[in-house]
């Protein structure tokens, strides 16, 4: 296996608990169309949750969210417009998280942190 797809299944595993112990429910995980990837979705209340796990280690320089571009906003939006409507959930409240993971030199998770609502799609 890639040392990289390993990686971000251990993040997203990481993320999803963290994401539980919070009272989130995770509905679905790596969701994939001809669009992309869905890393987690998720039930907050009554809002479907869109939620990008970006998992680094601590020496890799930025932040994991920052890896969370325009171009990987508005394909994440794509994606949730067809998710959406796939579940018959269209008119459903929607949000993208980002949870960041970075794990230290040895592996082990040093933090993970939740960015609710860190960015908005327009025009979908």
């Amino acid at each position: 296996m890639d040392p990289r797809q390993s990686l971000g299944q251990r993040g997203e595993a990481e993320a999803a608990r963290f994401l539980e112990k919070r009272g989130l429910a995770i509905l679905d995980r790596n969701v994939r169309s001809r669009l992309g990837e869905i890393d987690l979705v998720a039930r907050d209340g009554e809002t479907i949750v869109f939620v990008e796990v970006k998992t680094l280690r601590e020496s890799e320089g930025d932040p994991p969210e920052a890896a969370v571009t325009g171009g990987k906003q508005r394909r994440l939006g794509r994606l949730a417009q067809q998710y959406l409507k796939w579940k018959r959930l269209e008119e459903v409240r929607s949000r993208f998280d980002v949870v960041a993971v970075t794990l230290d030199v040895d592996g082990r998770v040093k933090t993970v942190r939740h960015l609710p609502a860190a960015f908005e799609v327009d025009a979908w």
